[in-house]
């Protein structure tokens, strides 16, 4: 994966989970959306943590990605417990991100 669409899909995912964590907060239980509220921000900022890791070239992005992949695994499956189109793509964007992080981490970037 080239190092120009991995920032475009890590901005895509920070921006859906930034969407996903306002959107649950507006929902009628919101007690009910504590940990999708969580990890969407948990998501977006190792997201946004990651997408400046490859801009200064840190030596660490291989580590960075593979914990990205990770969180945004886990966002994506407490999503995907939750039927409001909000979660629904944002386990979409989740999905394609933690993908796109295990290629990276394969490859240098």
């Amino acid at each position: 994966m080239n190092r120009e669409k991995l920032l475009k899909t890590l901005h895509e995912c920070m921006d859906s989970c930034n969407q996903c964590f306002d959107a649950c907060l507006q929902e009628e239980n919101v007690n009910m959306m504590t940990e999708c509220i969580r990890l969407d921000r948990e998501c977006a900022d190792i997201c946004n943590y990651l997408e400046s890791a490859i801009s200064r070239n840190s030596p660490y992005i291989k580590e960075i990605a593979a914990v990205c992949a990770k969180i945004c695994k886990a966002c994506a499956a407490e999503c995907e417990k939750h039927e409001h189109e909000h979660c629904q793509q944002c386990a979409k964007a989740c999905r394609e991100c933690a993908e796109a992080c295990e290629e990276a981490g394969k490859e240098i970037i």
